[in-house]
């Protein structure tokens, strides 16, 4: 009896291929029932839809993935996600994107010995590939910083009021608590924008 079929999908923060993943899995008749897709971030590997898709897959169905990378992070996780996947539960993987990675096809002795050398090699280089991407990205904010350009997030402006406000806790006529609250902000954020606008003044302040 054939097996069910299944998708998987895992998008991350350096990588958001959500859209060329699923339309790829679609074009092999998959419906949204039969794909699991995991969105996390880039220091995160929960996998929560991966983990929901182990407990359905039986030994004789099949699993679509664009690329080698969706099972794993590193080397080591991508060959383990392997070996759980095709001799521990016994499902048959495609991954589209390297057509000598499809179990169901040259099943002897040679082809699971050339599958098992070509995933050894696509693994080594997907880990190769995130570990290059990670090091150019804080190469690129490094050298942004350097030439004083800001990243992430513009910083809030301050109210209208904190100037007056400020000034009136440092004088010692309202509370941090009362101050926060005049300014629409957690105490916490007060005390630490507190701190920066008067550093940010003693460097503006003239010296005599």
């Amino acid at each position: 009896m054939q097996g069910k079929v299944y998708g998987y999908i895992r998008v991350s923060s350096i990588d958001q291929n959500e859209d060329r993943q699923t339309r790829e899995l679609r074009r092999k008749g998959l419906s949204d029932q039969q794909i699991y897709m995991d969105k996390q971030s880039g220091k995160d590997f929960n996998r929560p839809e991966y983990e929901k898709m182990l407990k359905k897959l039986q030994a004789g169905d099949l699993l679509y993935i664009l690329s080698i990378d969706r099972l794993g992070r590193n080397y080591a996780e991508i060959q383990d996600q392997w070996r759980i996947l095709t001799k521990d539960i016994g499902v048959d993987i495609c991954v589209l994107d390297m057509p000598l990675l499809d179990t169901r096809i040259n099943k002897d002795l040679m082809g699971t010995f050339i599958a098992d050398i070509v995933l050894q090699i696509l693994s080594f280089v997907a880990q190769s590939e995130r570990e290059n991407i990670r090091i150019r990205q804080a190469q690129g904010i490094a050298a942004a910083k350097a030439r004083g350009i800001h990243m992430g997030r513009p910083p809030t402006p301050l109210p209208k009021n904190y100037r007056r406000v400020f000034q009136k806790w440092k004088d010692g006529k309202i509370t941090g608590t009362a101050a926060a609250r005049a300014c629409g902000m957690p105490l916490a954020t007060f005390l630490y924008k507190a701190k920066k606008f008067e550093e940010q003044h003693k460097k503006q302040k003239p010296s005599s």
